[in-house]
């Protein structure tokens, strides 16, 4: 059986959508300054550093 099988990985796909979601409606500023193909990536990056 593939997909989600407990509540933590269904709860980390959730706030990971949620994340991303957020991200591209401006309410971060997280990797902002990069290039448009690399923002997610440079997002995660400086959201690592925050925590």
């Amino acid at each position: 059986m593939h997909g989600l099988q407990t509540d933590r990985t269904a709860s980390v796909v959730i706030r990971g959508h949620a994340f991303m979601q957020n991200r591209r409606r401006g309410h971060f500023e997280l990797g902002f300054h990069s290039l448009p193909g690399l923002r997610v990536a440079a997002a995660f990056d400086e959201l690592t550093q925050a925590v």
